[in-house]
């Protein structure tokens, strides 16, 4: 029996509409399409090419505890700078109501005005690069076409960035010459604000030290007074033998010790003693490690991020046989003028030692690169 082409043809079309008719029922929701579709390309966006490495793939898969760190960070940053408020503050109003009826009566007239210059200078010190590393922008390069050199593309700013620049996911925008963000300032530490960061950790330190040492005999004394007092709770019981050799009279099971000779203005004062004490004592130690680490950094040249970056490459070019040199560490002096712009003798005095507001060496956007090391600041 013949098959007729027509009707093998209308059998094939029927099975056809038949099976897509199926297909169309069994499909999933557009939106469950739609995040399968968005989760393929995120799996193939970290092997999209050649260029990829553990860093990259460390970064995406990692992203949201960073979007989730820094959105708590930047929540965080006037709690930090409130408690650092309050915890300057108070040390401050220890040292005026405790501290210096103490000196006025018990010290020399030598040792009164070097307490009393000392520690207002230290004091005008920490405020004032304090509030100007907190308040002053770090720099960020500009948004509008230019002609400044750049030597890569933010990923996420997708702009041109300048030598030593690097992205801030806190502040949301790349900032010149990033070191780090600072949640205890609530801003970015860069160009424009890097002298005041340090110098207040500078002077912070040196304050808590100064603290330290001098109320040391006074923690001690407030230490033993508080801890003789404790001993001497009145209403100390007797019991067990001190009954039977008729120590009590009968009936009596409480023995009375006289009133202390302290008084609640007394306690308090030796509390607050003991407070300034070990606060100055932590923070000297914990911020005094942090100065000493930026100030090996500023020797050398380079931020805490191009510390890390530096690292890699040493590491690389040994690979190779070869020497990596920091093309931004112009001398370890010279590094210091450049920090505290240093131009003349006197900036020692004037820029270092006391309130300045000048501006750093450079714009940040364009960097000398010295290939032998000279003196970039003749003083």
């Amino acid at each position: 029996m013949r098959c007729c082409p027509g009707s093998v043809l209308h059998l094939l079309c029927c099975v056809r509409s038949r099976s897509c008719t199926r297909r169309g029922r069994n499909r999933l929701p557009l939106w469950i399409r739609e995040i399968w579709a968005y989760m393929r390309l995120l799996g193939q966006s970290l092997y999209f090419n050649s260029l990829t490495d553990s860093d990259v793939v460390f970064d995406s898969v990692f992203e949201p505890v960073f979007l989730i760190v820094d959105y708590v960070t930047r929540w965080f940053g006037m709690v930090f700078v409130c408690l650092v408020v309050i915890l300057t503050s108070s040390i401050v109003v220890i040292a005026y109501v405790v501290l210096l009826p103490l000196v006025l009566n018990t010290y020399s007239p030598a040792w009164i005005a070097w307490h009393v210059c000392y520690g207002h200078w230290n004091l005008i010190m920490i405020a004032f690069h304090y509030y100007k590393a907190a308040k002053t922008s770090p720099g960020c390069p500009p948004t509008e076409k230019n002609d400044t050199p750049f030597v890569s593309v933010c990923k996420k700013c997708i702009m041109p960035k300048p030598a030593r620049t690097h992205h801030c996911g806190i502040c949301n925008g790349c900032i010149l010459k990033m070191d780090h963000h600072c949640p205890w300032l609530n801003n970015c530490v860069g160009h424009f604000n890097h002298r005041y960061f340090f110098s207040f950790c500078l002077f912070m330190t040196l304050g808590c030290v100064y603290c330290s040492i001098s109320g040391r005999n006074l923690f001690l004394d407030a230490y033993n007074a508080l801890e003789h007092l404790d001993m001497e709770k009145p209403g100390v019981p007797v019991t067990g033998m001190g009954l039977l050799i008729g120590l009590l009279p009968p009936g009596q099971t409480n023995y009375q010790t006289p009133a202390p000779p302290y008084t609640f203005k007394d306690k308090m004062i030796h509390k607050s003693i003991i407070y300034m004490w070990v606060l100055t004592s932590t923070v000297g130690v914990a911020l005094g490690a942090l100065t000493i680490w930026h100030a090996v950094l500023i020797s050398r040249g380079e931020t805490s991020i191009e510390r890390h970056i530096n690292n890699k490459e040493t590491k690389r070019m040994a690979k190779w046989g070869k020497v990596y040199r920091n093309p931004f560490n112009y001398g370890r002096l010279n590094n210091w003028k450049i920090f505290f712009g240093v131009e003349k003798r006197s900036h020692w005095v004037t820029r270092v030692l006391l309130p300045s507001g000048h501006a750093p060496h450079g714009d940040g956007l364009t960097w000398d690169v010295l290939p032998v090391k000279k003196d970039l600041i003749p003083v």
